[in-house]
């Protein structure tokens, strides 16, 4: 696959949007700058290897770039699973349940706790400043995912990539494949200054929704182990 992908039509990001991500961004520092140092040192000492984790996305019209993460993988983790995983949700059309919901194995200590809040994502506020991604928009798909879409899927990434968007703030995981694109494609054709501030007032909700759903999980889990 090249480092571009032709797309039938171009999209343009609206001056408003990156005015608010930086507007946003500054407002916030006080907590997400403490924040992030804190989650490199948790994630420093409860496992050996890098802080940061870096892999190839798909961003707007199709060309490509590299993500920021937190790693929440053992360093000798393999990705081919999720990856398997992942083209299979798309060919079954099934509820987007993530591996990490049936105890994945690969996950380095805290790493669950990470993906489930969605802090495991926080560096990508550099992926934003750079005008890579933006604070709102659909989540940047990985090349293979991106290759097995279909024409109608593709026009996704008509819109810049964002941290959080209309499909994390409306059942997420809960949802379907084709129900996540046409989310994406719903914020697409009416995005708006309005639009992304609801999305992202709404997304620190679900964020401490998901957190006390990962733990009765962990909880219910342990249980079970335990008789």
């Amino acid at each position: 696959m090249t480092n571009s992908v032709r797309i039938a039509s171009a999209h343009r990001v609206p001056g408003w949007k990156s005015a608010l991500d930086v507007v946003c961004i500054l407002v916030a520092l006080p907590l997400w700058l403490p924040l992030m140092f804190l989650l490199m040192l948790v994630t420093r000492l409860a496992s050996p290897g890098p802080v940061f984790y870096r892999q190839r996305r798909v961003g707007l019209g199709g060309r490509q770039f590299m993500i920021w993460k937190f790693r929440t993988m053992k360093v000798s983790a393999e990705t081919q699973t999720h990856e398997r995983y992942f083209v299979e949700l798309i060919r079954t059309n099934c509820a987007m349940t993530k591996l990490d919901a049936q105890g994945d194995p690969r996950l380095a200590p805290f790493g669950r706790f990470l993906r489930a809040s969605g802090l495991d994502e926080l560096p990508q506020i550099f992926n934003v400043l750079a005008g890579e991604m933006s604070l709102v928009g659909p989540r940047p798909c990985i090349p293979n995912e991106f290759a097995n879409y279909e024409p109608w899927q593709r026009e996704r990434v008509n819109a810049i990539p964002g941290l959080t968007g209309l499909w994390q703030v409306s059942g997420k995981n809960k949802t379907t494949f084709d129900d996540m694109i046409r989310m994406d494609l719903a914020y697409l054709h009416n995005m708006s200054l309005l639009l992304d501030l609801k999305i992202i007032f709404k997304t620190a909700a679900t964020i401490a929704r998901e957190v006390i759903e990962c733990r009765q999980t962990s909880m219910w889990r342990q249980r079970n182990q335990s008789v």
